[in-house]
C-alpha cells in the first residue's frame, strides 16, 4: 500500500489525534505568523515616522569647552593671590559658515537664530504683573556683580528690556512653530527673502492691546537705547505658551512680548560686532537615519571652528515616539522564537508517544519488507497534512490576532514612555525643576495603532518555520525507534 495512502487512513482513523495535533500547531503557526506581521508593521511605522519627523542637529557654542578653558587660564594664571571670576561668554557663528553645512548631504533645510531684548518705542509691551523694573529706568544708578551701587558714569546706561526679539532665518520652521505652540493667525511668515529687510512678526495680544495690524509701523530700541529700529508687520501670530514663573517679573520673557524679524534685524539691535552672524543654527535631516553621517561629514568642514562650536542631535521627538514601537518589535521578534521552540519541543513529544504506540505497526511493516524511508514518509505527510491546514487557518486569523496584541502593547509601551517622559520632565535636567525635554515632546503625537496587514513574505517565512517544526518534529523519535531491527520490536512488544 502506498505510504501516502496509508498516512490518510491513519489519520482518519486516529481522529483524535490528529485534531490536538492540528489545534498545537495551528496555534504556534497563528503565534509565529502575528509575531512577523506585528514587526513588519512596527518596521513600516518606524520608517515613516523617521521620514515624518527626520531628525534636527543644533550647530551652537560649546559651553563646556568654553568654561574649561576658562578655567585653566585661571589656574594657570601667574598671579596665584588674584582669582579670576569664570565668565559667560557669547561667541558668535558666522553665517557664511553656517550655510556651508547647510550644503552638506542628508540637510533638508535649516533655520539661523539671533536672539537679544528691545525696548518698544511708541507702543505698549504686555506689562508683567511683578516687573517694576521701568518704574525705575530713569534712575542711573547701576548694580554691581554684588549687589553693590555703582555710578560709573562712563558706562552706558542700560534699561530693563521689554521685548524679547527672535530673529530667524524662517519663522515656519522656528522651534515654537514646528511645535504648533505658535501659529500664524494674519499676514504673511517670516522667510529667507526678508534677510536685510526691517518686517516684523508679533502676537495678537500684543497686536490687539496697541490697536495694530499688519502693514503698521512699530519701532524698538536696543537696551542703550542706541540704536532705533522702525519695523513694517509683516505677520501677527498666537502663542499658547504660558510663559515661565519668570515672566511675571520679567516683561520680556512675557511670551506675548516675543516679536520675530529677520536674524539681520536682531544684528542690528546688537550692535556692529554681530553682523553676518547668529548665536545657533538648525539643521532638518532627510532622515533621523542620516545624523551620524551628517555630524561626520560636517566636522571636515574647515570653516567651523570645532574647537568652538560643536552639532547636537535634537531627536528626543523622534526617540519618544519610535522607542515604543521599537519595543513591539523586539518582543515580537521574542515571541516567535520562543514559540517556535516551544513548538517544536511539543509536537516532538506527541509525536514521539504516538509512534511509541505504533512500534507493532512498524515492526510488522518492517517484517514485510517495507523501507524504513518510507515509515517516515507516512509520519511526515500526517504531520505535513495537519501543518498545511494549519498554515490556512493562521492566513485567516493572524490578521486579527496581531492587530488587537500589537495594540495592546503598543499602547502599553506608550504608557510606560508617557510615565518616564513625565518623570523625567518633573526632575529636569539638573533634577530641580520642569527640564528642557518637556517643550520638544509636549506636542509629539504617539502612534497608537499599527498597520497590520499578512503579506506574502511574512506567511513564506511561516510556511518556513512550520515546515521546519514538522521535520524536527517527526525525525528525531522516528530516529529512535526504527534504528531498531523488526524482531526486536516485535519481541518487545506487550
Amino acid at each position: 500500500m502506498n505510504f501516502i495512502k496509508r498516512a490518510l487512513l491513519s489519520m482518519k482513523a486516529r481522529k483524535g489525534r490528529t485534531i490536538l495535533q492540528l489545534f498545537i500547531f495551528t496555534i504556534v503557526c497563528v503565534l509565529i505568523l502575528s509575531g512577523f506581521t506585528i514587526q513588519s508593521a512596527a518596521n513600516k511605522a518606524s520608517e515613516l515616522a523617521r521620514k515624518e519627523l527626520g531628525g534636527d542637529v543644533t550647530l551652537s557654542v560649546d559651553r563646556e569647552k568654553q568654561m574649561e578653558a576658562q578655567q585653566k587660564e585661571s589656574s594657570s594664571s601667574s598671579d596665584g593671590s588674584t582669582t579670576q571670576r569664570r565668565m559667560f561668554e557669547s561667541t558668535p557663528i558666522a553665517v557664511s559658515a553656517a550655510e556651508k553645512l547647510a550644503k552638506l548631504d542628508h540637510v533638508a533645510g535649516y533655520n539661523l537664530y539671533s536672539n537679544t531684548q528691545a525696548l518698544a518705542s511708541g507702543f505698549d509691551p504686555i506689562k508683567s504683573s511683578n516687573d517694576t523694573s521701568q518704574d525705575s529706568s530713569s534712575s542711573t544708578t547701576q548694580q554691581g556683580p554684588g549687589g553693590e551701587s555703582s555710578n560709573d558714569t562712563n558706562r552706558p546706561q542700560m534699561v530693563q528690556a521689554d521685548l524679547s526679539v527672535s530673529g530667524v532665518l524662517d519663522s515656519a520652521t522656528a522651534t515654537n512653530f514646528k511645535a504648533g505652540t505658535d501659529k500664524l493667525v494674519s499676514g504673511k511668515a517670516i522667510t529667507a527673502s526678508d534677510v536685510g529687510k526691517n518686517v516684523v512678526m508679533i502676537e495678537k495680544t500684543l497686536a490687539e492691546e496697541n490697536d495694530l495690524k499688519v502693514g503698521d509701523k512699530i519701532k524698538i530700541q536696543s537696551s542703550d537705547e542706541a540704536t532705533t529700529v522702525e519695523l513694517t508687520i509683516q505677520g501677527i501670530y498666537e502663542t499658547s505658551d504660558s510663559g515661565s514663573d519668570a515672566a511675571t517679573n520679567f516683561s520680556f520673557l512675557n511670551p506675548y512680548n516675543t516679536i520675530y524679524v529677520p536674524y539681520t534685524v536682531a544684528n542690528t539691535i546688537k550692535g556692529s560686532d554681530s553682523k553676518d552672524t547668529v548665536d545657533s543654527a538648525i539643521y532638518f535631516m532627510d532622515d533621523a537615519a542620516n545624523i551620524s553621517a551628517f555630524e561626520k561629514e560636517a566636522k571636515q568642514v574647515s570653516a567651523v571652528d570645532w574647537d568652538t562650536f560643536k552639532l547636537d542631535a535634537n531627536d528626543a521627538v523622534y526617540q519618544q515616539m519610535i522607542g515604543p514601537i521599537d519595543n513591539v518589535a523586539s518582543f515580537s521578534k521574542n515571541v516567535v522564537y520562543i514559540v517556535s521552540i516551544a513548538g517544536a519541543l511539543i509536537l516532538g513529544l506527541l509525536v514521539m508517544m504516538q509512534i511509541r504506540e505504533r512500534k507493532y505497526e512498524m515492526g510488522v511493516l518492517l517484517a514485510i519488507g517495507e523501507k524504513r524511508s518510507k515509515l517516515v514518509g507516512q509520519f511526515l505527510v500526517e504531520i505535513l497534512v495537519v501543518a498545511v491546514l494549519s498554515f490556512g487557518i493562521a492566513a485567516v486569523s493572524s490578521h486579527y490576532v496581531a492587530q488587537v496584541v500589537g495594540n495592546q502593547l503598543l499602547t502599553q509601551q506608550n504608557a510606560t514612555a508617557s510615565e518616564s517622559t513625565s518623570s523625567s520632565n518633573q526632575r529636569g535636567p539638573g533634577g530641580g525643576g520642569p527640564g528642557f525635554g518637556a517643550s520638544l515632546t509636549a506636542n509629539t503625537s504617539e502612534i497608537k495603532s499599527l498597520d497590520i496587514q499578512v503579506s506574502l513574505e511574512d506567511m513564506l517565512k511561516m510556511g518556513g518555520i512550520g515546515v521546519g517544526i514538522a521535520f524536527i518534529s517527526v525525525l528525531l523519535p522516528s530516529i529512535l525507534v526504527l534504528r531498531m531491527n523488526p524482531k526486536t520490536i516485535l519481541t518487545k512488544q506487550e
